[in-house]
This record gives structure tokens, C-alpha cells and sequence, in this order.
């Protein structure tokens, strides 16, 4: 019987700060202003296009009702309040990053229509950019849902059952070898193991899995995960600033504070853009004589759909990626992935499972395939090589039930020797067989029977004096790498390649399997570096993109243009060196996460080119005359709109 939930009632450590019980203080005048100003600061793009709007439709109203030079006023106050606005920003523009912004377009058309008195077109264009504005927010926010649910979803507390008393801890306070209590619905705080009889884990948050998975006791947990099932608990292996899932969170922290390249050239567009639009203006002002005209060339050259729908759209790839469970950590990483050209794999744990398994069992006339597995797997069940482990899962998948072996000697290396049923069996290399007495002759014919496969591991099996039969065993393609090469061919990828520090024989076996370009084998970390460096000095094969998941590969994975760790077990160095790391055991999530940065680039400059188009087409036909500043200003307001929904596509696979 548990006892009920209490905030005091947890047994301290000697290592550990006492919980400290969190008390909510009344909400004051102070404390109201304070969050009221805090989302004043959050909003302010919608405050402004909201004051902006209601000033249109104040001045509109009162010029119908003939009361025109008040409508003017109306209008004058807001542009000149929002041109004040902007031009703190572009004054901050030139201070801090000593260039002229995009901003100063704008606020050179909101400035002359105060001049030559086209108030009610400055208001537009003054709606138009605070609009603007607002709706990158909106967009920004639905973008980015994926990434900010992750951040949402990272518990603050736990409870931590000791003994017979729950008592709920920060987080921060939960240490190694303590049981955590997970309620129905809660997020597993902490990585450990699972210690009910069973659980009914939902992985959807960081795999994008939508069904849940069910384990049983003594199963790793990964936090980030939700308990669909009953009340579980379970016993962190870390502590909880070391989870997978605070590793995670840090990442996407890390990629939403980081700046889109394209918003950088944004910064820089005003160059080259700004002296266009003024000759331009300049040149219909000279050619009609009037001002207006200039003014409405202006009004139409804002910007936005650069500053806006670029952006929106790289964010969104990043969303998109973090669905199917890779989190990008920026922008600049997205992009990148849409442009590259390389991908490097690492071989063992990230292309193959990682651990040998039984690919043939091949018998003399006197053993069955299933005796010989059984004998074999009864004896190196004590062993802690990894051959014998491999031995011993292939006879469980099998079905058989192992017997405990007597007499058991092991020479490390070699191989091992026990006695089944009185039976005694010989586990191991050719030499280690032939020094027990295993004839020559039957050794020489171990090689005929089992072949000369490349990346095979061929274990010799000999019962009472005489060879059975051979077993052989191979490091194997994950189920999931089967049409990796050939995805990545169809996402414009032009070179796959293989880098292992197996002997050739190995990596050429597994680049075969799976029809990689190019296998670079026997490769050490610096070796490693190399191939990543001589491709990127190849113009036809840049960027450079590198996938790994041991420590040997972080590097590489750092001086690739783009680094992709498989980080389903946690936080490691590969992790933390790399762009971007994949949540779940699955190498296919590569072409996806490839997949999104081609479609983000893809849209972002299909937004920017047909935005800027329809822009460069509006300053043609303001400078003849035909599109007077107030309409200038709606038509630009109206492709902002659509290149911003254009951007949201990204979202979509």
C-alpha cells in the first residue's frame, strides 16, 4: 500500500538537497503588471496592426461622414506612431549591424506619404508591415509546433517513491537509482528501467509512432515518452539533466534561437534592393513630373515576402523533420541538407544492427541444424564474447531450450569447450580445434562446407573428437537501410557513401548489400576526417553530409557541413558535436530528414522568387501611373498573405 502523496515525506540523500516545497504567492498588482507588460512586449506586432486597422477604419469612417481633415488627423497619428516605431529598428539595424535593413523601404514610404500627404496610403503601408509582422508571428508559431511541443512536454517535477512514502521532487533533484512513480497520461521524467510487470509506452512525441508500444519489466524507457497504460514505475539510470530528453530539449532550444540564413541576406537584401527601388522611384518621379508616382513605386517594393515567407518556411522544415523524429538544430542546418549532395554513412550500429547474428548454420551428415545450434549455444551461454552471445539469441529465436553446460574452459580469443548431456563440445576457431584433437582433415573441410563469405565470422563446432559443423555469422544490414541509397538517388543525392574502420572484405559486403557509390574501408578517425574534407573540396559533391553513432565518428560529424548522430540511446559526444540528431532507432529517418530540407528550400524560394516577381512587376505599373499608392500598398499586403501560406506547405510531407 503506497501512502498518499505528501511534499515532505522523501527520505533525503547525504548527495541531495532537501525538496523543497514550491509555494504560489498571491497574485499582486505588481505581479499582474509585470505579465501584462511581458505580453504587451510579445504581441506588440499584433497590438500595432491592430492600432493601425482600427485607425483606417476611424479615419474612413469619419471621412464618409464629411469630416475629412479629422480623418487625415486620425490617419497622420498612426503613420507617424509607427513610422517612429520602425525607425528605432532600423536605427538599431545600422548601430548594431552597421547596414541599412529591409525596414528602411518601408519606412521611407511611410515617411512620404506623410510628406506629399497620402496619410490613408502610409496607414496601409504602416498595416501592412505590422500585419506583416503579425502574421509571421502566427505563422512562426504554427511552424514551429512540433518543436515547441517538446519544450512544453518536459516535466519540472517527479515523484519519487522511497520506501513506502511519494513525495514529488524538482526534477533536477531525481538521482540515479531512485523510483519514479509515472501516472496515466504523464511524461516519463527520466531514462531507466521499466520495474512494473508492464507498461503501455506512447513513443509518438519523439518517434512519430503513432501506436503505442507495450513493455515488460526489466525494458529500458526512454523520458520524453507518455504512460498510455496503468501507473508504472521505474528506476532512472541517470539522472534526469543527463536524460535523452533533456539532451533533446536542449537541441531544440538551441535551433530556435538560432537565425534562418535566409533572414541574414534578408539584412543584407536592402544593398543592393533599396538604391533599385529609390532609381526607380527616382526615374517615374523625373518621367511624370510627380512625386505620387515615386511614392507608390516605394509602397510596392516592400520587401516582405523575403523577410517573411523564407524564414517561415525553413522553420517549418524543421517542424517537419522533429515529426518524424529528427531535431535539426537550426535553420542553417535545414538549408544545408537542402543542398547537399554527399552523404557519408558509418557502418557498424548505424547502417547494420551493430551486433553479429547467426546467417547459416551448416552441418556434417550426423547433426540436424537444430542439435548443432542447441549444443553450440548450451555452452557459450557462460561466455561473455560477443560470437557467443549471437549463439545464444539465435537459439532462443529459435525456440530451443538451453542446457547448462559442466566443465566449461575458455581461452579468450581462441574459443570454448563444456560438457552438454556428456557430450563433449568444442566452440571455436580452427586452431583451437585442431590443439583438442579435431582431425585435419575435417578441419580442412570446415572451409569447404562453409565457403569464403566477406564479413563472415566462421565458428567451428566439434562434438566428442570430430568437427559437426560450422556456423557462420555476419554483421547485417538494418531492416530499415534496405532502400536508403535508393531514396536519397531520388532526393537529388549524388554520392552515398560507406566509411568503416572494418577490413575491406567487411565493408564492401554491406556497400554491395545495400548499393552504396563509393566504400571507404579500414578507416581511422583521422582517415575519416580526410574523406570528409576531400569531398567538400569537391564542388560537384558538397555539402557534405556525415552519419554516425559512436564516439570515433564525432569528428567527422563536426567537420561535415552537416552532422547526424543516432541518438536513440541518449546523450553522447556524437550527439552534441552533431547538426542534428536522430530520437529513434531507425536510419531511414536520414532520407527524411533530407526529404524536409529539400522541400523547405524548395518552397522558400519558389515564395521569395514569385513574391519578389509580383512585387517587381507592382513598381513597374505604380511608376506608369496605373497603381496609386493606397491600392500599391493593399496589393502588397495581399502577397504577403499568399507567400506566407505558401511557406506553411513545408509543414506537409
Amino acid at each position: 500500500m503506497v501512502a498518499p502523496l505528501t511534499s515532505d515525506a522523501r527520505v533525503p540523500a547525504e548527495d541531495r538537497s532537501p525538496p523543497q516545497t514550491l509555494v504560489v504567492a498571491p497574485d499582486g498588482p505588481a505581479q499582474r503588471l509585470r505579465r501584462a507588460v511581458v505580453a504587451t512586449v510579445e504581441h506588440r506586432a499584433q497590438l500595432l496592426a491592430a492600432v493601425a486597422l482600427l485607425a483606417i477604419v476611424v479615419g474612413g469612417t469619419l471621412t464618409l461622414a464629411g469630416a475629412g481633415t479629422a480623418g487625415d488627423r486620425v490617419w497622420q497619428v498612426v503613420v507617424a506612431l509607427l513610422a517612429a516605431e520602425l525607425a528605432v529598428e532600423v536605427v538599431r539595424t545600422i548601430v548594431v549591424g552597421h547596414h541599412l535593413g529591409v525596414d528602411t523601404i518601408a519606412l521611407i514610404a511611410m515617411v512620404g506619404s506623410l510628406a506629399l500627404g497620402e496619410e490613408l496610403a502610409g496607414a496601409v503601408v504602416g498595416l501592412m508591415f505590422s500585419g506583416g509582422a503579425a502574421l509571421e508571428d502566427v505563422a512562426s508559431t504554427r511552424a514551429r509546433r512540433e518543436l515547441t511541443a517538446l519544450i512544453r512536454r518536459a516535466p519540472r517535477t517527479a515523484r519519487v517513491r522511497v520506501g513506502d512514502q511519494i513525495s514529488r521532487v524538482a526534477i533536477d533533484q531525481v538521482l540515479v537509482g531512485d523510483v519514479v512513480l509515472v501516472g496515466t497520461g504523464e511524461v516519463v521524467p527520466v531514462d531507466g528501467s521499466l520495474l512494473s510487470a508492464e507498461a503501455v509506452i506512447d513513443t509518438s512525441t519523439l518517434t512519430g509512432e503513432p501506436l503505442p508500444i507495450t513493455l515488460s519489466a526489466g525494458a529500458g524507457l526512454v523520458s520524453g515518452t507518455a504512460n498510455a497504460g496503468p501507473p508504472l514505475e521505474v528506476q532512472a539510470s541517470r539522472a534526469a539533466a543527463d536524460s535523452a530528453y533533456a539532451a533533446l530539449v536542449a537541441l531544440v532550444e538551441h535551433a530556435q534561437s538560432q537565425r534562418a540564413p535566409f533572414v541574414r541576406m534578408a539584412d543584407r537584401y536592402a544593398g543592393f534592393f533599396l538604391p533599385f527601388t529609390l532609381l526607380t522611384a527616382g526615374a517615374a518621379w523625373i518621367a511624370s513630373d510627380d512625386p505620387v508616382r515615386a511614392l507608390a513605386v516605394v509602397v510596392v517594393a516592400t520587401p516582405c515576402p523575403l523577410i517573411l515567407a523564407a524564414p517561415i518556411a525553413l522553420v517549418s522544415g524543421l517542424s517537419r523533420a522533429a515529426r518524424v523524429g529528427v531535431i535539426v538544430k537550426g535553420a542553417n542546418a535545414i538549408e544545408t541538407l537542402g543542398r547537399a549532395r554527399t552523404v557519408i554513412f558509418d557502418k557498424t550500429g548505424t547502417l547494420t544492427v551493430g551486433t553479429p547474428a547467426v546467417r547459416d548454420v551448416i552441418t556434417r551428415e550426423d547433426f540436424s541444424e537444430r542439435e548443432l545450434l542447441l549444443l553450440a549455444a548450451s555452452v557459450d551461454q557462460v561466455s561473455a564474447h560477443v560470437l557467443g552471445a549471437a549463439l545464444t539469441r539465435a537459439a532462443g529465436d529459435a525456440g530451443l531450450t538451453l542446457i547448462p553446460p559442466v566443465d566449461v574452459r575458455e581461452e579468450p580469443g581462441q574459443g570454448i569447450e563444456g560438457r552438454v548431456e556428456g557430450r563433449h563440445v568444442l566452440i571455436g576457431s580452427r586452431r583451437f580445434l585442431r590443439s583438442a584433437g579435431v582431425p585435419e582433415g575435417e578441419l580442412q573441410e570446415a572451409m569447404a562446407l562453409s565457403g569464403h563469405g566477406s564479413g563472415e565470422a566462421h565458428v567451428l563446432i566439434g562434438v566428442d573428437g570430430h568437427l559437426a559443423g560450422v556456423i557462420v555469422l555476419a554483421d547485417e544490414p538494418r531492416p530499415d537501410a534496405a532502400r536508403i541509397v535508393e531514396r536519397l538517388h531520388a532526393e537529388g543525392i549524388r554520392n552515398v557513401a560507406l566509411s568503416s574502420g572494418d577490413r575491406r572484405s567487411v565493408a564492401e559486403r554491406i556497400g554491395g548489400l545495400l548499393g552504396v557509390d563509393r566504400v571507404y574501408a579500414e578507416q581511422t578517425p583521422e582517415n575519416k576526417l580526410e574523406v570528409v574534407r576531400t569531398l567538400q573540396r569537391q564542388h560537384d559533391l558538397a555539402p557534405v553530409v556525415m552519419v554516425g553513432d559512436g564516439v570515433n565518428d564525432a569528428p567527422a560529424l563536426a567537420l561535415a557541413d552537416v552532422g547526424i548522430a543516432m541518438g536513440a540511446a541518449g546523450a553522447t559526444v556524437t550527439s552534441e558535436t552533431a547538426d542534428a540528431v536522430i530520437t529513434v532507432d531507425r536510419i531511414d529517418r536520414v532520407a527524411d530528414a533530407v526529404h524536409a530540407g529539400r522541400r523547405a528550400m524548395f518552397i522558400a524560394r519558389q515564395s521569395v522568387l514569385a513574391g519578389m516577381g509580383l512585387s517587381v512587376v507592382a513598381m513597374v505599373v505604380a511608376a506608369t501611373g496605373h497603381l496609386p499608392p493606397v491600392w500599391g500598398a493593399v496589393l502588397q499586403e495581399g502577397i504577403d498573405l499568399a507567400v506566407i501560406i505558401n511557406a506553411l506547405r513545408a509543414l506537409r510531407g
